[in-house]
């Protein structure tokens, strides 16, 4: 971290209700080119169809182009072009993507956010933060749950979220810590910008941030800091009458309570506080479950966060235990993306193949070889290897591939097998701070 950036978050940190001035200064040339380092250079072109590539052959007289017209004041952001990924069950999610300058620009200003922003955020908040991730908040929330004695659940996920952020209440937020206007209305201009769709229709929205932006996530996380964070910590939990817990990733939390009538409480007032705010409760995501280890079978339900299922078991010693598994939607939507990989990659030499479906293995197993949930793992293994197997014998129609093939070829260009990557130390670790 630079040490202007080091002496906001200091400052940021010893005084939580500080505005800090003269920010925009900040933004100079030199800032600039140490943030091209983390500009995605394999990322797509925005609407000016400029690549990464093109805009670095001349790197320093682009910046330094850029750096004028931001301090005259004649920056202009240009549209964003969005583009629709799809997502399992046939619903897209929609992605933003700016421009090359227009990226740079809003990577340096989520620097100088994070710098005042990171010492507030709370604990509960684990999205888009540095030496955070979802893993982590999986095995926090386990332990919670495991050791915190609660019942009862509220699972929450906002529809649309990123798409109904209020401007004129960000704006007001980010006013709190931020007394430099010129900053405030650079962030403004890209609340503002108009968005390219794929047909050519351009739209002018009033509310929502675009999810691909390179400011996007520090805001998502200020705005739901002040929506969510500081609302359960400062207001809902000390008028609950027990233990009351929250994990949040990005828009999808899960709340935990000890007694029904804090949870029941909480599931009813919460739509009246998003609402306040321009946001809304996805009705087929968000409900109520019972969770508790006196409450084995039918009775206590499962719920699904950041890809896992999550449920009480018994194990082989008779110890009810809070266990994760890989959620069913999320096996069934990897499983997808690998058979259509497959088909369009079936052409290349099976040693490159291999290769190449061995990273995407590899992958999965970092996320989701967490202890007690090798079953899942080995039946995502299993029919990975159906598939290969498969959509090899359609190569050719000279030749069926038989599994005495298949294992002979498997043999030799030996498939990943499946491993737990979390650290049973780690967990020893977390059960002694519970």
């Amino acid at each position: 971290m630079p040490t202007s950036l080091r002496g906001i978050a200091n400052k940021a940190s010893s005084d939580k209700h500080h505005r800090f001035r003269n920010l925009f200064g900040l933004l100079t040339v030199t800032f600039l080119l140490s943030c091209w380092e983390r500009v995605n250079k394999k990322a797509a072109s925005g609407v000016d169809r400029v690549s990464a590539r093109s805009y670095a052959k001349d790197l320093e007289d682009n910046v330094r182009d850029l750096w004028d017209r931001v301090k005259r004041g004649s920056y202009r952001a240009k549209l964003v072009r969005r583009c629709h990924i799809p997502k399992e069950g046939g619903r897209t999610r929609p992605l933003g993507i700016p421009v090359v300058e227009d990226k740079l620009l809003q990577i340096a200003v989520s620097r100088i956010l994070n710098a005042i922003y990171e010492p507030i955020f709370l604990a509960c908040s684990w999205a888009y933060r540095l030496g955070r991730d979802a893993r982590e908040a999986v095995r926090t929330l386990t332990q919670e749950l495991q050791f915190g004695c609660y019942g009862y659940l509220v699972e929450v996920d906002i529809k649309g979220f990123f798409d109904r952020i209020d401007h004129d209440q960000l704006m007001q937020m980010l006013e709190l810590r931020i007394d430099d206007q010129q900053l405030l209305r650079l962030i403004r201009k890209w609340l503002k910008a108009g968005v390219l769709e794929e047909g050519g229709k351009v739209i002018h929205p009033d509310t929502g941030c675009p999810q691909g932006s390179g400011i996007s996530p520090v805001l998502a996380n200020i705005y739901l800091h002040y929506v969510l964070d500081l609302w359960f910590t400062e207001v809902v939990k000390p008028r609950c009458k027990a233990r009351a817990y929250m994990c949040r990733y990005a828009d999808d939390v899960v709340f935990a309570f000890q007694w029904f009538e804090d949870a029941e409480r909480f599931f009813r007032v919460l739509p009246k506080r998003l609402a306040k705010y321009g946001l809304e409760l996805s009705a087929e995501k968000s409900r109520m479950v019972r969770f508790s280890r006196f409450q084995l079978g039918k009775a206590s339900e499962s719920f699904d966060f950041l890809g896992f299922e999550f449920r009480w078991v018994v194990d082989h010693k008779g110890v009810p235990r809070v266990t994760r598994r890989t959620s069913r939607k999320r096996l069934r939507a990897s499983l997808a993306r690998v058979t259509e990989w497959v088909k369009a990659e079936r052409h290349q030499p099976v040693r490159q193949l291999v290769k190449a479906l061995n990273a995407r293995l590899r992958g999965h197993y970092n996320y989701y070889g967490v202890i007690g949930n090798h079953r899942s793992l080995r039946s995502y293994f299993r029919q990975t290897s159906k598939l290969l197997m498969k959509w090899l014998g359609r190569r050719s129609q000279k030749s069926r591939m038989t599994w005495g093939k298949f294992n002979a070829l498997v043999k030799r260009f030996p498939l990943e097998e499946p491993r737990i990557t979390e650290s049973r130390h780690r967990q020893l670790v977390l059960v002694g701070v519970s």
